[in-house]
């Protein structure tokens, strides 16, 4: 069904319409098929699968979709999904993997609906679903979305909540229909945000905590009554969280501190954040510094100054002045192509020459 490459991935991806037709046959049991892709939905799809194997379950795991095979590493391997090596690893049949460049390909949704879907589940898929789709499922096709919708619809939710400092988030389990992350939502759960927690860790507690909540929820959904108390989103609270790009990363330190810690928190994993500084020898000469800000603190004001440009250290930060007299600690950096060090280790490493921050 997918276009995929070299043999052995076509062996282990490539759908077989038959299997995926006896497999959805001589069953009681509901037929979902669950959507997604990287580590945080392979959690979701451990979840589900768990809990299919109860006695008493009233769904099977009948297929999963997830995105083709990519490149990864310096040997630029061709490598599954988290998801799809999730399923392999858990003896999921290969040929029940369906790895489509697209969720609109001809093949593949008439392979869909081979395995007859009663419901579809999306967990951080990565694809744009088109009608065709969604009228496959009876019960519809529902998405785990790591905010408290409408608030932060889009690709990058969490990282961008985490940009705002918001001190609370949540999960929200929502019917998918063709305008992005606007369906009806069945049910949601609040988390409160501390000021340390990164984007990587954030997302695994929100996606753990939509795992529990659609178990909880899934007997209303494949009974229908979900639909009836699903609630409309309020169109005038939509705020929009945009996809990351990796020109954002740059941290420019005339804006205040707990701006840019809240970018390091959200940017961390990818793409990271960068600052660039001035490190001057001994003989007064400048060369520019590029680091990668790994762990910082925000201060509202610095209790040492130095010139109003100069990097200093102290505890265990540099502390570099910011915007509004105050001050970034960094905590933790990386130097190209160099492992991430402690900001003391770097510091030590300088040897008397002086940092400034870039003008």
């Amino acid at each position: 069904m997918a276009r995929c490459s070299p043999p052995l991935l076509r062996r282990l991806f490539c759908c077989a319409a038959k299997s995926a037709s006896a497999a959805a046959g001589g069953t009681s049991k509901k037929n979902i098929v669950f959507l997604g892709s990287p580590q945080v939905a392979a959690s979701v799809l451990e979840t589900l699968l768990v809990a299919s194997e109860s006695p008493d379950s009233a769904f099977q795991v009948a297929a999963v979709v997830t995105q083709p095979p990519a490149a990864k590493n310096r040997g630029r391997k061709l490598m599954p999904s988290a998801v799809a090596q999730l399923a392999l690893d858990r003896g999921f049949p290969g040929d029940l993997i369906f790895t489509p460049e697209r969720a609109g390909e001809e093949a593949f949704l008439s392979d869909l609906k081979e395995v007859r879907p009663e419901l579809c589940i999306t967990a951080a898929y990565g694809n744009i679903l088109p009608q065709r789709f969604l009228d496959i499922p009876p019960y519809g096709t529902v998405n785990i979305h790591p905010s408290l919708l409408p608030l932060y619809r889009g690709a990058a939710p969490v990282q961008r909540a985490l940009q705002d400092g918001v001190e609370e988030t949540g999960v929200s389990l929502a019917y998918t229909v063709r305008a992005l992350d606007a369906g009806p939502v069945i049910a949601s759960e609040k988390f409160a945000v501390d000021e340390y927690i990164k984007a990587p860790e954030l997302l695994a507690i929100l996606f753990n905590l939509g795992s529990k909540l659609l178990l909880h929820e899934l007997p209303s959904i494949l009974d229908g009554t979900a639909k009836e108390k699903a609630k409309p989103q309020d169109d005038s609270k939509v705020t929009h969280a945009p996809k990351l790009n990796s020109d954002e990363s740059w941290l420019l330190f005339n804006q205040e501190a707990k701006l840019l810690h809240n970018k390091v928190r959200a940017f961390a994993g990818w793409p990271g954040t960068r600052a660039k500084l001035q490190l001057v020898n001994q003989n007064g000469e400048p060369d520019v510094l590029e680091i990668k800000v790994i762990s910082t603190k925000a201060c509202a004001s610095c209790d040492k100054t130095g010139d109003g440009n100069e990097v200093l250290f102290s505890g265990n930060s540099l502390l570099i002045p910011c915007g509004g007299s105050s001050c970034l600690e960094v905590v933790e950096l990386q130097l190209p192509g160099k492992k991430v060090t402690t900001a003391r280790d770097f510091w030590n490493g300088l040897r008397g020459q002086k940092l400034l921050k870039s003008p």
